[in-house]
């Protein structure tokens, strides 16, 4: 039996990076998959159902989960990978810019969980929430994508605690630097972006900059019975980068 056999999956920020490789494995591993993104779904293969939503808006989370719970039936795991960066120092951050970071990468978690639990299967299930390295240990110029990274990772351990008597595990997940879009964005006006790389491989033990994959197959860990009594954490899969 594939290793997520009748699971009924909602994955938020689905249509790219880090949510499109999971996508893709959640589906081979066999689940039903609700996507939900602000973008539409164009990464191929076939999703139970995709949907349009933006996680800053709580009538549209509401609906589209409704709606992905009714085509699945139920809803017995949450993805959430959604997430924005920020570039700027505490001194550049407007305050438009703050609430932004902090309403998709830490809010509008929130709001889709609240809304998904709604309509959870009584038997129980997994959430996994995308934190980053960021999370674990800080970047310069980063504070506010920073704390919605933390803020996201203690979200993930108070829930775990909240849903235990319901039988869901509750675990974040805080990846370092992925080859997406959103990675390259934070240096794309770089006049040597090369340069850039390099000085961001060499934060980390292993040297090099990991590929989405790799994030989504920690993620299907999390989701599937292989770690059926783990619950509360927030795994590393940075490289090495919030010891080294």
């Amino acid at each position: 039996m594939k290793a997520l056999q009748g699971r009924r999956l909602l994955i938020v920020g689905g249509a790219a990076g880090i949510g499109l490789a999971t996508v893709r494995q959640c589906l081979d591993a066999g689940a039903q998959t609700a996507v939900l993104d602000r973008d539409p779904w164009t990464g191929g293969g076939a999703p139970t159902i995709a949907l349009q939503a933006d996680v800053r808006n709580a009538q549209e989370v509401d609906a589209a989960v409704k709606a992905a719970a009714g085509r699945m039936g139920a809803i017995d795991g949450i993805i959430y990978c959604a997430g924005v960066d920020l570039l700027a120092n505490v001194a550049e951050t407007r305050d438009e810019d703050w609430e932004r970071i902090l309403d998709v990468n830490l809010t509008g978690a929130m709001r889709v969980c609240r809304a998904a639990l709604r309509d959870f299967a009584p038997e129980g299930g997994t959430i996994v929430l995308v934190s980053s390295a960021a999370g674990l240990r800080p970047l310069p110029d980063r504070t506010a994508y920073c704390a919605s990274k933390a803020g996201l990772v203690m979200f993930a351990k108070a829930m775990a605690v909240e849903l235990a008597q319901r039988s869901i595990r509750v675990n974040a997940i805080c990846p370092g630097a992925v080859e997406t879009e959103l990675f390259r964005s934070s240096f794309h006006d770089a006049s040597d972006a090369e340069a850039v790389r390099s000085e961001i491989r060499d934060r980390y033990a292993l040297r090099r900059i990991a590929d989405p994959e790799e994030m989504a197959s920690c993620i299907l860990f999390l989701t599937s019975a292989a770690s059926s009594y783990v619950t509360g954490i927030a795994l590393a899969a940075d490289g090495g980068r919030s010891f080294h």
